[in-house]
């Protein structure tokens, strides 16, 4: 397991993060305690020591449990949780991304987490009423008390997490130092706005749905039912095609299709430190997902999935990379332009 930075910060956190929303069966899908443990011993034997967890996680459980497993070198690893979500259903303000919860929700998490401090805590998703400077404010107040290392933002308009970084600088607060995203083979749509914006602003991210929900295992062309529907994004021709490419690569590489979609979320993009979260129900599944890290996709196997799972970017960005656009901007020397660039 190598390391890398998070962000611009100078925190060192391991090139795959463990999710933990497989931690607790209460959700009619997840792993016994002892399962779990399992998973969690085999994450950090490998040498991962970042580790991911949420509020909602399993209703409290994954951070419960969490709590349990790191507790015996607790400063070793770096610990991720979240907040935003509902803690109670029925009341407002046990959810959003307001003071009010904000402060509640990071008290119980460390409650549950049985720690002093959480290192790394993202706003779980954007809530379109709470002021940006409100929730930056907060964060930056739990960061100089020292219940919180340092933040990041999840699932939210790149516009968003664009003006809370540029407030911070103007302002001397805590920026957020990574994004997190769903971002796969199958969900490409971040490379529009949101990686571009984490690349300017030297944000860390981190790829949930690395794998599609397992669709890129190829399991669903096996005939698999899983926990997807068949309605879903996931499972449709598309998908279904793109599941074919990568077992084709996998097949080529000697390697597994899981290992092939996990190495493109690392590999495709040159700008950002992309870090895939890997969730596993059993030991064996997370070590299959960890043999990625024993090699990288040649540049033909890339090329192919590229290929295979393009998308359109969409205006502006179709319309400024076009050849007569470039012409009138760049004087007709935009080839020059690239060559010069440092």
């Amino acid at each position: 397991m190598n390391f890398r930075l998070l962000g611009r910060s100078g925190l060192r956190v391991s090139e795959l993060c463990l999710g933990t929303m497989t931690f607790g069966t209460e959700w009619g899908w997840g792993s016994d305690k002892e399962t779990s443990q399992k998973v969690f011993d085999t994450f950090a034997e490998s040498g991962g020591n970042f580790v991911d967890t949420a509020n909602r996680y399993t209703d409290g459980t994954s951070e419960r449990w969490l709590g349990d497993f790191v507790n015996s070198d607790r400063d070793h690893f770096v610990v991720a949780t979240k907040y935003t979500l509902r803690d109670r259903l029925g009341d407002l303000n046990f959810a959003g991304n307001h003071r009010k919860n904000m402060m509640r929700s990071v008290e119980d998490s460390m409650r549950r987490l049985d720690t002093d401090f959480i290192d790394l805590l993202w706003v779980h998703a954007w809530d379109d009423t709470t002021p940006v400077e409100e929730t930056l404010r907060g964060l930056d107040d739990l960061v100089r008390s020292g219940k919180v290392h340092y933040i990041g933002i999840s699932d939210s308009p790149a516009w968003i997490a664009s003006k809370a970084n540029t407030m911070a600088e103007l302002r001397g607060w805590t920026a957020y130092a990574a994004l997190q995203v769903e971002y796969s083979l199958l969900q490409r749509t971040p490379e529009r706005d949101l990686l571009p914006m984490a690349a300017h602003y030297g944000m860390a991210v981190t790829a949930w749905g690395a794998l599609g929900g397992g669709a890129l295992t190829g399991k669903y062309l096996k005939g698999d039912t899983g926990r997807i529907n068949e309605k879903s994004a996931r499972r449709n021709d598309r998908a279904n095609t793109i599941a074919q490419k990568v077992i084709d690569v996998a097949t080529e590489l000697g390697v597994t299709p899981g290992q092939v979609a996990l190495n493109w979320v690392r590999q495709n993009r040159q700008d950002v430190n992309v870090i895939p979260i890997v969730g596993a129900r059993t030991p064996e599944q997370l070590q299959d997902s960890l043999g990625a890290l024993n090699f990288q996709l040649p540049e033909t196997a890339l090329q192919i999935l590229n290929e295979a799972s393009a998308i359109e970017l969409g205006f502006p960005h179709e319309f400024l990379q076009s050849d007569g656009v470039r012409d009138v901007i760049y004087g007709g020397l935009y080839d020059q332009l690239k060559k010069n660039k440092p």
